[in-house]
């Protein structure tokens, strides 16, 4: 059965191909940017294949609040940072609405332990998703006392989360760093860095695979 790799956007996908050489079980595909592109593209994917995949990766390029450019970064959680409502008193998120956990995805952890086997030097820990990504001091200070656990954060992760959870599909996310998470200066950005992280990344994880 085939792992699926999905990804915001071409360049990311391909990137990720890159890394994968000869015949793998590794489906790699595009599904758009945000968390409801991510969400339709991936259940749409998921439909169609009718069973064929057993787990699905989120990659992808992102912030980090702390890691260095060029690095990698795997999810415990994938976390709708900014879906809830605003008060006199702050942020309410859904679950401090009462909604259950359920902004809060926690991924497979089957999936987790192949993905820090295959890259034993990324670090492990909360990515957040959000739809309007971080640009001020402010805004930074707030997610980091919010989500303490949080080393990262992208548009998508959430999404594909929720449409793995309702297919039954075990689910995982990783991401490259491009960016320093603060003050948006979008000269300092290192994507080209970012995506060549992405494409050993994959590399990394096609190997284990072979030799599993």
């Amino acid at each position: 059965m085939n792992l699926l790799i999905v990804t915001a956007v071409p360049a990311e996908a391909e990137a990720v191909r890159k890394g994968i050489e000869g015949d793998s079980p590794i489906m790699v595909a595009p599904v758009g940017v945000g968390m409801a592109a991510a969400a339709a593209g991936t259940a749409r994917l998921l439909t169609l294949a009718d069973g064929r995949y057993r787990g699905v990766i989120n990659f992808g390029i992102g912030g980090g609040f702390a890691q260095p450019l060029g690095g990698v970064v795997i999810a415990h959680h994938s976390i709708a940072a900014d879906l809830g409502a605003e008060s006199p008193n702050g942020f309410i998120s859904l679950d401090d609405l009462g909604f259950g956990d359920s902004a809060t995805m926690r991924v497979d952890q089957r999936l987790l332990t192949e993905l820090r086997t295959a890259m034993p030097d990324a670090a492990a820990g909360d990515i957040l998703t959000v739809s309007t990504v971080t640009g001020t001091s402010e805004r930074t200070a707030w997610m980091i006392q919010k989500y303490p656990h949080a080393i990262a954060e992208g548009m998508e992760g959430y999404g594909v989360a929720v449409a793995a959870r309702q297919a039954g599909i075990p689910f995982a996310e990783l991401r490259t760093i491009s960016n320093i998470i603060g003050p948006r200066d979008r000269d300092s950005w290192q994507i080209a860095d970012a995506l060549a992280a992405l494409t050993k990344a994959a590399a990394m994880l096609a190997r284990a695979k072979r030799r599993a």
